[in-house]
C-alpha cells in the first residue's frame, strides 16, 4: 500500500488520516471557515510532523498516491441558505406545484427560488418559443436569479435540447454564460419531473460554494507541484476528481464515510445490527448497518426535499459537542444552536459566551485541561465556570454543581433522543460511537435507549476520515428504460459503457483496469417504495408487469487499497493498567477518584469496570458505573452494560 491521505472537513474540526506503508497516523486541526484550504494545509503540515518527526509538507505531498477529501460545506451552505438565488423554468405548472408538495419543500422553495419561476408553452414553433422565453429569462435574472434550472419535455431531452438551441441564438455563450443554465435531463435520469428539478436546483445552489473552495485547493496543491489530482469523496461511497464531481453528491458525504467505517466494524466483529452515532461539533449523524449492509434510500432526501440520487439513510439531529446548553423557561435545553469552531466553547478561550458539553465535562472532571486534543489546546476551567454560572445555574436558582449534573443528564437524553427511534431490537443492537464528542456520551445515552453494548473505535476521533479509506475511484450512470428487449438493453448498456470509458480515462484510468457492475431496478411508476434490483445480463430481455418501470444502472470502479480491521480473534482477558486517577463528580454532592486508562498503553484483552475514563487519541471515553470495558484485538474499545435488566 502506498501513502493515502483522507480528510474530513467539519464545521468545528478538520480530521486528517494518513496510511503510509501500512502505518496509520492521524491528527485534527481547527476548521478555518474564512478559508477552508488553510485548515486543510494546516492539518497536512501537522500530519507530516507526526510522520517524519518534523514538519515537511512537500515530502508528505510528493510521496502521496491519493488525497481523498470530504466536506460539510455543502450541508452547511444549505442549512444556512448561503448560496445563489435560483430561477426555474418548466413546461408544466403542475411540476412547479409538485415541487412545493410538503411543508419542508415549500420552505426550501421559498428560500432558494421564491417567485423566480416561469412556465413555457412548447407547442409553439421556435420563433414563438424564442419570443416567449427571452423575456422570461430576463425577468428571472432581473429578479436576482444567478443560476437557472430548466426541466421540460421527457427524459430523452429532445425538448430541452430545443430550448438550449433557442437560448443560445438569443443569448450567445459569452452573455448567457454569466448566468449558468442546468438542463435537468442532462443532469439526472428520473421519471419524476419535480424530483429531477429539485436535484438540479439543489446542485445549482451548492455548486458555487463547493467549486470555489475545491478549485482553490487544487491550485494550492499545484503550487506544491503535486501531480496527483485531489479526489472528492461522495455520498455514494466513491471518490472522483474535482472536475468529475457533482456538488449535490458532496452533501452528507462525511456521514457516508462514517457509515463505511461502521460497515467495516460490523464485518470485523460479526455484528448483525450496528447503529452509528457520529457526534460532531454541531450535529449527531445517525445511521444503521444491518447484516453488513448500509441502509440506503433509493431516492434520498436533502433538507427534507426528495432528490433523484440514492443516499445513505442518515438522519442528523441538532446536538453535538459544540451545541449550546442553556436554561430556557425554567429548564435545560441542548442545541440546536452551536458555537462552532469560532468562538467555540467558553473553555477554548476564544471569547465564547455559551456553555457546551465540553465545558461541562471539564468541570465534572471527565476532561483534563492539559491533555485535551492531545495537549494541542489548553482548556480554561474558570471561563467555563463563569459561563455556566451565568447562563444556567443562576437563572435556574441552583448551585453550579447541581447545574453540571443536570446539564450532563440533559445532554445524555438529547443524544439518546437522536437515535432511539432507529432501534428495532435493543438487545441485538450495538452502538458504534465516534466523533469528537461521541465516546464521552455514548454509555449514558445508550443506557437511556436500552442498548447494552457500545463499540468505540480506536480511531473514533477521526473515524469518518478513516471510513473514507474504504472508497474507490468510481462513477455511476443511470438511464430510464423505455424499451426492454435484449437489443434495446444492449444499446443502452453500450451507451453507458462509453460514458464510463470517457470519464474513467479523465480520472487517469483505462476502463480495463476497472470493475464494471450493471443492474436493473424495477419498480412501480406510482409507488417506488418496493423496488427490486436484478443483475443485468446482455442476453436477456426484461419482463415488466403492468405499471412497472425499469432503470439501468452501471458503475465503473477503480479499486484503491483498503485498510483492514483485524478483530477476528478474542484475546485472553487481562487487568487493564491505570495511568492515574482523576476526581470526577458523580452527583451534586459526591466527587470520586476515578481511574484513567490510556488506550494506547493497554494490550488486547485489557479490561476493567466503571466508573472509569479511557483516553484515546484525541478523545475521552466515559465509562459509567455498571459498565465494563475491554480492549479488542484491533485496539478498539468495547463497552458492556452489566447492570441487571429491570423486570417490566
Amino acid at each position: 500500500m502506498g501513502r493515502l491521505i483522507n480528510i474530513d472537513n467539519g464545521g468545528t474540526l478538520t480530521d486528517i488520516c494518513v496510511w503510509d506503508e501500512g502505518r496509520v497516523t492521524y491528527t485534527k486541526t481547527l476548521t478555518t471557515p474564512f478559508d477552508l484550504s488553510q485548515c486543510l494545509f494546516d492539518g497536512l503540515a501537522k500530519a507530516s510532523t507526526t510522520l517524519f518527526d518534523r514538519e515537511d509538507l512537500p515530502r508528505l505531498l510528493h510521496g502521496t498516491d491519493h488525497i481523498r477529501y470530504s466536506t460539510t460545506q455543502g450541508t452547511n451552505a444549505l442549512v444556512e441558505r448561503q448560496g445563489p438565488k435560483i430561477g426555474v423554468i418548466s413546461d408544466d405548472a403542475a411540476t412547479i406545484e409538485a415541487m412545493r408538495d410538503t411543508p419542508a419543500e415549500r420552505q426550501v422553495f421559498d428560500d432558494l427560488i421564491g417567485e423566480r419561476h416561469a412556465v413555457i408553452d412548447l407547442s409553439v414553433d421556435d420563433e414563438r418559443l424564442a419570443a416567449d422565453i427571452v423575456p422570461l429569462v430576463n425577468r428571472l435574472t432581473i429578479d436576482g436569479a444567478a443560476r437557472i434550472v430548466i426541466g421540460a419535455g421527457g427524459l430523452d431531452g429532445a425538448e430541452e435540447a430545443r430550448i438550449r438551441r433557442v437560448l443560445l441564438r438569443a443569448f450567445p455563450r459569452h452573455l448567457l454564460g454569466s448566468v449558468p443554465v442546468l438542463y435537468s435531463s442532462d443532469f439526472v435520469a428520473d421519471r419524476d419531473t419535480a424530483r429531477r428539478m429539485w436535484s438540479g436546483v439543489l446542485n445549482s445552489f451548492l455548486h458555487p460554494t463547493i467549486e470555489r473552495f475545491l478549485y482553490n485547493t487544487e491550485h494550492r496543491l499545484r503550487d506544491h507541484r503535486v501531480r496527483n489530482p485531489l479526489l472528492i469523496y461522495r455520498n455514494d461511497g466513491a471518490s472522483s476528481r474535482v472536475a468529475k464531481s457533482v456538488a449535490l453528491k458532496t452533501y452528507s458525504s462525511g456521514p457516508r464515510g462514517g457509515m463505511e467505517g461502521t460497515r467495516a466494524l460490523a464485518r470485523a466483529y460479526g455484528l448483525d445490527t450496528v447503529l452509528m452515532i457520529d457526534v460532531g461539533g454541531t450535529t449527531t449523524d445517525v445511521g444503521v448497518v444491518t447484516s453488513a449492509e448500509i441502509v440506503t434510500q433509493r431516492r434520498g432526501t436533502v433538507g427534507g426535499v426528495s432528490v433523484s440520487f440514492p443516499l445513505s439513510d442518515v438522519h442528523s439531529a441538532g446536538v453535538g459537542g459544540s451545541s449550546i446548553i442553556a436554561a430556557r423557561d425554567g429548564r435545560i435545553t441542548v442545541g440546536p444552536r452551536s458555537v462552532g469552531a469560532a468562538p467555540g466553547p467558553a473553555c477554548f478561550g476564544f471569547g465564547g459566551e455559551h456553555a457546551t458539553i465540553t465545558d461541562v465535562n471539564l468541570l465534572l472532571g471527565v476532561l483534563d485541561a492539559d491533555t485535551y486534543l492531545d495537549g494541542a489546546l489548553a482548556l480554561d476551567a474558570e471561563r467555563s465556570r463563569a459561563v455556566i454560572t451565568k447562563t444556567v445555574a443562576d437563572p435556574l436558582g441552583i448551585t453550579l454543581e447541581e447545574a453540571l449534573v443536570q446539564m450532563e443528564a440533559a445532554y445524555f437524553q438529547a443524544i439518546a433522543n437522536a437515535f432511539a427511534d432507529r432501534i428495532e431490537d435493543a438487545d441485538h443492537t450495538t452502538v458504534a460511537a465516534f466523533g469528537g464528542a461521541g465516546p464521552m456520551s455514548a454509555a449514558g445515552a445508550a443506557r437511556l435507549a436500552g442498548v447494552r453494548q457500545v463499540l468505540i473505535p480506536r480511531l473514533a476521533a477521526v473515524f469518518s476520515a478513516f471510513g473514507i479509506g474504504f472508497s474507490d475511484i468510481g462513477q455511476t450512470y443511470e438511464v430510464a428504460l423505455d424499451a426492454t428487449s435484449a437489443e434495446d438493453l444492449e444499446e443502452q448498456y453500450r451507451r453507458l459503457l462509453k460514458r464510463a470509458e470517457r470519464d474513467m480515462f479523465q480520472e487517469g484510468h483505462d476502463l480495463s483496469e476497472c470493475t464494471i457492475s450493471t443492474t436493473v431496478t424495477i419498480e412501480r411508476a406510482d409507488d417506488e417504495t418496493d423496488a427490486r434490483v436484478v443483475d443485468y445480463r446482455p442476453e436477456d430481455a426484461l419482463e415488466l408487469a403492468d405499471g412497472e418501470v425499469a432503470t439501468l444502472s452501471l458503475t465503473a470502479a477503480r479499486e484503491l487499497p483498503h485498510v483492514e480491521i483485524d478483530a477476528a480473534q478474542r484475546p485472553e482477558p487481562v487487568e487493564a493498567r491505570a495511568a492515574t486517577t482523576r476526581s470526577v463528580r458523580a452527583d451534586a454532592t459526591l466527587v470520586e477518584d476515578v481511574p484513567v486508562y490510556r488506550l494506547e498503553e493497554q494490550q488486547p484483552g485489557a479490561r476493567a469496570n466503571g466508573p472509569a475514563i479511557v483516553e484515546g487519541p484525541f478523545y475521552t471515553a466515559r465509562v459509567l458505573g455498571g459498565w465494563r470495558f475491554e480492549v479488542t484485538a484491533a485496539g478498539d474499545l468495547l463497552l458492556t452494560d452489566e447492570t441487571p435488566v429491570q423486570a417490566s
